[in-house]
């Protein structure tokens, strides 16, 4: 059952402004920290946003280039402007903080052409305490019906060149290893983008509410590269955005912090979304799971009908039979379904999501994991043929409800949508939601990978529950460029994880790789267990194979850790470095604590006044042992407990590419 508590004020205020000079309208957030400013300059609308006296974005222009049309940039003038206060929290469904505050102070600026055809739409700045999100939004008028957008003219105006944390465009499914450059030296670049000011401030730049648009990137501008200007991903004829009034564009969106955890712990992107859609959410759980999937990466197993078909009845209760002893909720099949034999990738109109191969009995197999209290995890690669997917997705969706089946992973692997159309263009964004939507119609949950990058829809929509878009642990069985490095994991949470849940998919105990020895996860046996807390999704996968956890003490930690939280907080992070997340259990007095570094071996102190002052609890620790290593020993690992509270501080070392992992068992009190 939902809590909600508001307090919403709404001031109505609302002025006519002359249209014969030029205007400046400013709002503040909340707390007074953050000012913006909106003004008309030489026929131009444009923002500046504050921190106190410090000028984090300087003059910034905003406008469209619309086809068979004039642009909507130059000869306008603020007609009115209106401003509003908001303040609630509300529950999410699951999430990395139970209860989220939703305080804004908004401010709407009405801006039309001064000259025929007098054009309009309105310029919407929300301030809160730790950043901005804006949007323009066109109101039905003579002037403009149906229209195109073949460029959106958006601009983050930065008065220093900041040195940038950021992935390139050009590689495909966001599956990138992050970049460390000044902005005047990247390429153009997915968001989110992160930044860090010589001052020590930290910006994050992204998007919220991407719907019926296109995905949003950034190129640098202007002579000094310190100029960041939106770029849509277009359709295959140029076009951006097909649109039709009303029409509102996606927020575009700031968080300011001082530290890469402020960044991390921010709702703001998820505040901007709309409420849930889904009014009974009962049926959309947590949890985690396991599957026929890692065998198939290490080429032990094939997707494909043959002797080595991995998804057979056998194997999948083999499977099931592990996740009851262990208390994991679901189990993943890939390739149990006609369309993978041969050149799959090539021949995609193949692909049948009803029909299984014939060694996999799904009635079967069914009902065998219901009698053990375990869930099937279904699964739809698509190959990007979409048609060919929404042409059965209502039968395919009916297919898995009848079998039990409550969550789906998706996959369109191939760099086109139906061999023409970019996944995070409108065409692209236009099909997730199709299938999100009628995900939830049957009850069924979305795990999606190969998509468009998330930008806070689980809000609306909490039937979307994860999303890959990350360059993840298959890369280690097979990259020629050898694997992730451990730097990998300590940029993660604060560049794609600011986006939304990531299915990454580590949990790996067995570190060999006889297929493809130039290939390996690099990680320790303790760093593993730790992304489990560092890296966030509700549903997580311990993705090793059943045998390579039997007997292993330190799977005690996956069975245990949850994947859905109260209370988030990261008491320390340097990214590309280190950094150390705590996340209490939701309903729960338990912690848990993760920390993960880079190929450096580090020691820190960790103070513990997260935990409930008063309380006492037992650390469950769960550390890299003598001589582990990620390169030459990654196995040792030692457990310990000892007796902690609030006061108390942890220290915590961690070996080259390592890591630590903590249960803070909360004690019974008198």
């Amino acid at each position: 059952m939902r809590r909600q508590f508001a307090l919403l004020a709404a001031l109505g205020l609302s002025m006519l402004l002359g249209t014969g000079c030029s205007h400046d309208t400013a709002v503040s957030s909340p707390d007074g920290g953050l000012t913006l400013r909106v003004a008309e300059r030489d026929g131009r609308i444009g923002y500046t946003l504050s921190r106190g006296e410090t000028l984090l974005l300087d003059f910034s222009t905003l406008g469209f280039e619309l086809r068979d049309a004039p642009a909507l940039r130059d000869g306008l003038t603020i007609d009115a402007t209106a401003r509003t206060s908001f303040d609630q929290t509300w529950e999410q469904v699951w999430g990395e903080e139970h209860f989220v505050r939703n305080r804004y102070n908004e401010l709407r600026v009405t801006v039309r052409e001064r000259e025929a055809p007098g054009r309009r739409f309105d310029a919407v700045f929300r301030l809160f305490d730790d950043g901005v999100g804006f949007r323009c939004e066109f109101p039905e008028q003579p002037a403009l019906g149906e229209f195109v957008i073949m460029d959106e003219l958006t601009e983050f105006r930065f008065p220093q060149d900041h040195m940038a944390w950021w992935m390139p465009t050009r590689e495909p499914y966001y599956e990138s290893i992050a970049r460390h450059t000044p902005l005047s030296r990247m390429d153009t670049v997915n968001t989110p983008l992160t930044l860090e000011c010589a001052d020590g401030t930290y910006l994050a730049l992204h998007e919220a509410d991407l719907t019926d648009y296109a995905k949003m990137s950034l190129r640098p501008a202007g002579e000094e590269g310190t100029t960041l200007r939106c770029c849509l991903t277009p359709w295959s004829n140029g076009v951006k955005v097909y649109a039709r009034t009303p029409f509102r564009t996606p927020w575009r969106t700031v968080v300011v912090g001082d530290t890469p955890g402020d960044l991390a712990t921010s709702r703001l992107m998820l505040n901007l979304n709309e409420p849930s859609k889904i009014e009974d959410t009962s049926w959309i759980r947590p949890g985690k799971y396991i599957g026929i999937w890692w065998s198939m990466h290490l080429f032990q197993e094939t997707w494909a009908q043959g002797p080595e078909h991995g998804a057979t009845t056998e194997n999948m209760m083999r499977y099931i039979d592990f996740a009851a002893e262990n208390g994991i909720r679901g189990v993943l099949a890939e390739g149990w379904n006609v369309g993978w034999d041969g050149a799959w990738t090539k021949n995609t109109d193949r692909i049948s999501f009803t029909q299984p191969y014939p060694d996999f009995d799904i009635a079967r197999i069914a009902e065998y994991a219901a009698s053990k209290g375990v869930e099937l995890i279904g699964h739809h690669e698509t190959g990007a043929n979409t048609k060919n997917y929404e042409a059965q997705m209502e039968e395919a969706f009916a297919f898995y409800r009848k079998y039990g089946v409550r969550v789906v992973k998706t996959g369109y692997v191939n760099v086109l949508m139906d061999g023409k159309e970019l996944h995070d263009s409108q065409y692209g964004v236009r099909h997730y939601r199709r299938v999100i939507e009628t995900a939830a119609r049957y009850g069924i949950c979305i795990d999606n990978h190969e998509p468009v990058m998330p930008t806070g829809l689980e809000r609306t929509w909490p039937n979307l529950m994860t999303q890959e878009g990350v360059r993840g642990q298959e890369y280690n069985a097979w990259s020629p460029d050898g694997g992730n490095p451990p730097e990998h994991t300590t940029v993660l949470p604060f560049l794609r994880g600011l986006a939304g849940p990531m299915d990454y998919t580590f949990g790996t105990f067995d570190f060999s790789n006889p297929v493809s020895p130039f290939a390996r996860v690099q990680s320790t046996v303790a760093r593993e267990l730790a992304h489990y807390v560092v890296i966030y999704s509700p549903l997580q996968m311990a993705s090793d194979l059943p045998e390579n956890y039997a007997g292993k003490p330190a799977f005690a930690f996956i069975r245990d850790v949850p994947t859905d939280w109260e209370r988030t907080v990261v008491p320390q992070a340097v990214i590309g470095d280190y950094c150390v997340f705590a996340r209490q259990e939701r309903d729960g007095e338990d912690w848990y604590l993760g920390a993960v570094t880079d190929e450096e071996p580090r020691t820190v102190e960790v103070a513990l006044s997260f935990l409930t002052p008063g309380r006492k609890y037992t650390a469950q620790i769960y550390a890299d042992g003598e001589g582990a290593d990620w390169k030459t020993n990654p196995y040792a690992v030692e457990i310990t407990e000892r007796e902690v509270g609030a006061d108390d501080r942890l220290t915590i070392r961690m070996a080259s590419g390592g890591g630590c992992a903590v249960r803070f068992k909360a004690q019974k009190t008198e």
